[in-house]
């Protein structure tokens, strides 16, 4: 000090300490602190089962086939190159996109059925309508496999007792195709209808009752006030529906294992064909990554379509 005296440390070590430890509290005790503790476990998580091994994926696709020297690109272009995966790409669009639309068209009508439902009968009806997206899929897919099966299918004897030919469901492409796609919004179009029913129960009733003043009609009240109302549950609904579906496997691979002549593979089956039963991991990882850049391209879209609608209901 000016004066030549000094503080003696034992003073000032306290103080500090206390103001510390009161920094500390302070910091503990805020809301994005908590809240980031409590996310922690979940971040962890995502960390070691999704973004480890996608950066692995990434790593995996740029070695040969023995995994012993670094290639580059080549195996994408390789891919690009071949008829069989260029048709890949047209089969996981077509089986995406057409699910996607069907299971959301489905979705939205079941949804306003049950919304229309009173009471404990509706409970009844939507407890049955789920019972598609409870059943492990997997069991689901080979109850279909059974009945689209040539020798024993149910839908062939139904067809017969009319006097119409057998038909083979999953010999033929387009059909299997078809198949697949069937399969697939059966056990979708649950899910769209939950959620849209949770929309639709949130949307005020006042708004109907001013349409109805105005002289709204009942496709006016729906393109009006519940389309309006929906838009985001619809398309985040159908942002996460296009992801699992692009990513499905289980459907594909026991209906048709991508047969017949490799019609109905997706890019899930033909990534597990080419780096599982063919062992060449590389080459099957650059295959899955294909998905990321269709998907990275619709999540962007989308969720700024999203973001653009929040600001403006908030303003």
């Amino acid at each position: 000090m000016a004066d030549g005296t000094s503080i003696p440390i034992g003073v000032m070590a306290p103080g500090r300490s206390a103001a510390r430890r009161g920094s500390m509290r302070r910091f503990a005790q805020r809301r994005s602190t908590v809240g980031f503790l409590l996310c922690l476990p979940l971040i962890l998580l995502i960390a070691g089962f999704v973004i480890y091994p996608a950066f692995y994926a990434i790593y995996l696709s740029m070695l040969n086939k023995k995994m012993t020297t670094f290639v580059g690109l080549s195996n994408f272009t390789f891919l690009l190159k071949r008829h069989t995966f260029q048709l890949v790409i047209f089969q996981s669009c077509l089986f995406a996109i057409t699910s996607v639309i069907l299971k959301a068209l489905i979705g939205f009508i079941l949804a306003h059925l049950m919304h229309n439902i009173p009471g404990k009968t509706q409970r009844i009806w939507r407890g049955l309508l789920l019972v598609p997206w409870v059943i492990p899929l997997a069991m689901s897919t080979l109850t279909w496999w059974w009945m689209f099966d040539p020798s024993y299918s149910a839908f062939n004897w139904i067809l017969n007792q009319f006097g119409i030919a057998s038909v083979p469901w999953l010999g033929v492409g387009w059909i299997a195709r078809f198949c697949t796609i069937t399969v697939n919004v059966w056990f979708g179009t649950p899910f769209f209808m939950i959620m849209y029913l949770a929309a639709l129960k949130s949307v005020p009733e006042q708004l109907y009752e001013a349409a109805a003043i105005d002289g709204a009609g009942a496709l006016q009240k729906l393109f009006f006030v519940t389309l309006p109302m929906m838009r985001n549950i619809i398309a985040i609904t159908v942002l996460f529906s296009l992801i699992v579906t692009f990513a499905d496997f289980d459907i594909v691979r026991i209906l048709t294992s991508g047969g017949p002549q490799d019609m109905t593979h997706v890019f899930a089956t033909y990534a597990f064909q080419v780096g599982i039963q063919s062992g060449d991991i590389p080459l099957g990882a650059s295959v899955s990554l294909f998905m990321f850049p269709i998907l990275a391209f619709a999540a962007f879209f989308v969720l700024r379509g999203v973001t653009q609608r929040t600001k403006e209901i908030a303003t």
